[in-house]
């Protein structure tokens, strides 16, 4: 019998918050068990395994990241639009290390085609409309701006910018540039 007050959402919402607190790697359903007061079989009827568990924070830092992205993208274009997108990946890194690492899980096909990585790809596309490119161009687009939030995120959360020299630029400086650069490069690719 299912113990009262626990569902598979305050399940998923602990686990997310104990993946912030400790690393996603540390996230077992012993360790929430734990943190519940209640012996780790009596979560199975909430949730399959840990695997199970961490798929489930993963689709849900992926339904917070694009409901962010969303709001990020209100009333911007072009430069504005890519520096909010980005911005969203590197706060969010921060804030919620866990789940951020929880978005690069590899999820099956059927979880992926529930998760909200199809609406992270639309806003993606959202965030160029003000670039004129070609059909391909957004898709080439789309990747580069992944990889290049993606990669700035992971780095900047684990603080692989803030061991320069007293007078280096910011790691903020630092990202103003890399969207610079974007923009130049997309503004590069419009088509004429």
């Amino acid at each position: 019998m299912p113990r009262a007050g626990l569902t598979s959402t305050v399940v998923t919402q602990a686990a997310a918050d104990l993946a912030d607190e400790v690393g996603l790697d540390a996230v077992t359903l012993t360790a929430l068990a734990q943190r519940f007061g209640v012996a780790t079989p009596s979560l199975y009827s909430h949730v399959r395994s840990t695997a199970d568990l961490r798929t489930r924070v993963a689709l849900l830092a992926l339904a917070e990241t694009a409901d962010l992205v969303a709001s990020s993208l209100a009333g911007v274009s072009r430069r504005e639009a890519i520096d909010a997108v980005g911005g969203v990946w590197r706060s969010y890194a921060v804030e919620h290390p866990g789940r951020y690492a929880a978005t690069r899980v590899p999820l099956d096909a059927a979880a992926a085609a529930a998760s909200a990585g199809p609406r992270h790809a639309d806003l993606a596309r959202a965030s160029l409309r003000g670039y004129d490119l070609a059909a391909d161009d957004v898709t080439h687009a789309v990747r580069l701006l992944g990889a290049t939030f993606h990669g700035y995120a992971a780095l900047d959360a684990a603080g692989a910018f803030a061991h320069g020299a007293p007078a280096a630029p910011t790691s903020d400086a630092t990202w103003e540039r890399v969207v610079d650069g974007l923009d130049t490069l997309l503004r590069s690719w419009e088509t004429r």
